[in-house]
């Protein structure tokens, strides 16, 4: 899911410098300037966390990110990174890692910028595959790590693997035909949501090459609800996931972003999140 960036009304004026200055442990206001919080070296001193797109996920991420081992050293929003010049080497100093949660726009600017600096990535932010292969270049030509998926809960990577399934145990039976649907908030940018187009692509994966019909819809403040389903004269089969909040999808990320520190490549979120259980069942086939 993707947010764009607001701020409280003490926000700086728009092009404002980010800042580097010493603070309490208490977090800044929202939409203060981008902000790098010095902490004391020891064994137990947090990871340091760039947050780009400080809106209604950039803002669960810092909440929830002492949870995960990380302080939020610093946040970039369109009041100090409009034209992304809040991405220097001055901000991201012993930056560890960058969650951006920000506008499929900016994407692709902020992962060629940040790779350059050699900060590793998660990306939550969907809508912007068309620069797919610009992005996983970045990530190759700088030797970074970085993690993306249209989707951090939990819950839905394992929905991915169960409607992947279901299209592959029923691509060989031509009286089933099938649709896929989702409902978000009305402020979600792009539809149909990246999480519907990744099932769609899991169902085709699996070898279902019959038409899917695909339908959006934007309403309310809706967290996010995807379903798919399956038809026949016979019976209607309905995979659906919902959501209950956007915590699911702050926890995945910050889960990535513990992982990512210290890797390179461009990876998804699932691969990550069943690796031990792709081990044993490897293990289980040899």
């Amino acid at each position: 899911m993707s947010e764009p960036g607001t701020s409280a009304p003490s926000a700086p004026e728009p092009g404002a410098p980010a800042l580097r200055v010493p603070l309490p442990p208490s977090a800044p206001e929202p939409g203060a300037p981008a902000l790098r919080v010095p902490l004391p070296p020891s064994a137990s001193t947090p990871r340091r966390l760039a947050i780009a797109g400080y809106g209604k996920m950039g803002r669960l991420v810092e909440q929830l990110a002492p949870e995960y081992g990380f302080a939020v050293a610093l946040k970039l929003d369109e009041f100090n990174n409009a034209n992304f010049e809040g991405i220097t080497a001055e901000n991201f100093r012993g930056i560890d890692v960058a969650i951006d949660f920000s506008i499929p726009a900016a994407v692709r600017r902020n992962v060629e910028a940040i790779a350059a600096l050699g900060v590793n990535m998660v990306v939550g932010t969907t809508g912007w595959l068309e620069h797919a292969g610009a992005v996983e270049q970045a990530v190759e030509q700088h030797g970074i790590g970085l993690v993306w998926s249209p989707n951090y809960s939990v819950g839905v990577n394992a929905f991915f693997r169960l409607v992947r399934e279901a299209a592959r145990l029923l691509e060989s039976q031509p009286a089933y035909g099938a649709w896929a649907w989702e409902i978000h908030h009305s402020t979600k940018k792009d539809a149909p949501s990246g999480t519907l187009l990744k099932l769609v692509d899991e169902m085709r994966k699996a070898g279902y090459a019959r038409p899917i019909d695909m339908s959006s819809n934007r309403a309310g403040a809706h967290p996010g609800t995807h379903e798919i389903g399956f038809d026949s004269p016979a019976d209607t089969i309905t995979l659906r996931h919902t959501a209950r909040s956007r915590e699911g999808f702050a926890r995945g990320a910050l889960h990535a972003a513990q992982w990512v520190i210290g890797k390179k490549g461009f990876h998804e979120f699932g691969e990550i999140l069943f690796q031990r259980e792709e081990a044993v069942s490897s293990l289980a086939e040899s």
